[in-house]
């Protein structure tokens, strides 16, 4: 197990494994207030240059459950970057601290932070990649069909840090991951490189109905994210034909499952009828936050 948590494909199966499994054994007694306190008395910083709900609240009530304590701390208050150095903010926050979760935007900046910082950072989103949601995700799959190995995964939408992530996992994980979006909003190059590299399973088309076509998993986001509102009338646009509603499903396996990270624009990337339908597990994928993020918690703090 790496010291920090940056991104899924930094660790080996068998830790990802680990980590998996480590939440399916907390979850129910997490759920029914009876988890050991394994982590007393340490604190978690997270660190905050976006808004959230999920990242936030899943973090601190997992290290809660665990017997430790959280700070809320605010790129304005900290100036990482700016007011201060990377450098100099990794060595004082490790001074106080006993982990650092930080949701950011500059991807780098996380990385200098984790490799200055003498505790453990965990990545809880960059604009590169978002690990702790699709570890949670994948735990979701894990829950509603049994395994992720041999499932198609298909994600309908943006290239984006999400996307990057589910290629990071494809490179671990033994499932075969297909993303449809528009030309032009394709994922990371460096990324994708790296997939084809290490053999992963995937592909990337600009046809959503031949991308769903005996899918087990379609996976939506919003058409625009936080730092991306000045392009929601051109991306509104470009995303329309990827919508994920119900003729879109049609081609998929009989079985599939309906996943977003939330938040969710309804009408825009998804529809109510899909979002309230049989097939639905978006708020099971966002409690499996908790119970992902808790395990690993639980192993980097140790």
């Amino acid at each position: 197990m790496l010291k920090d948590f940056l991104a899924i494909d930094d660790h080996s199966y068998e830790d990802l494994r680990a980590i998996l499994d480590l939440a399916k054994q907390q979850k129910p007694l997490a759920r029914n207030h009876e988890l050991p306190h394994t982590l007393p008395n340490r604190v978690l910083a997270c660190v905050f240059a976006k808004p959230s709900l999920r990242t936030r609240v899943s973090f601190e009530v997992a290290i809660r459950q665990l017997g430790g304590e959280s700070m809320f701390i605010t790129d304005k208050e900290i100036g990482m970057g700016t007011r201060e150095s990377v450098y100099d903010v990794a060595k004082v926050m490790s001074r106080f601290c006993d982990g650092i979760m930080i949701r950011w935007f500059d991807h780098q900046e996380v990385v200098d932070l984790a490799k200055h910082a003498s505790v453990p950072v965990i990545n809880g989103l960059t604009d590169l990649t978002h690990p702790c949601q699709v570890m949670a995700d994948i735990l979701t799959v894990e829950e509603h069909l049994g395994t992720i190995e041999g499932k198609n995964v298909v994600m309908v939408g943006d290239g984006n840090n999400l996307a990057n992530s589910w290629l990071n996992a494809a490179i671990k994980f033994p499932f075969n991951f297909i993303l449809a979006c528009p030309d032009g909003y394709q994922p990371d190059e460096g990324i994708v490189r790296k997939a084809e590299a290490a053999g992963a399973s995937f592909m990337i088309t600009h046809d959503p109905k031949e991308a769903v076509e005996g899918a087990h998993v379609i996976y939506g986001d919003a058409f625009y994210s936080m730092g991306q509102e000045e392009e929601a009338i051109k991306r509104r646009a470009d995303f329309a034909p990827f919508q994920i509603n119900s003729d879109l499903l049609k081609a998929a396996d009989k079985d599939h499952i309906v996943m977003h990270c939330l938040p969710a624009h309804r009408g825009e990337e998804i529809t109510d009828e899909v979002m309230d339908g049989p097939h639905a597990v978006m708020f099971d994928e966002a409690e499996n936050r908790l119970h992902a993020q808790r395990a690993i918690i639980a192993k980097l703090l140790k």
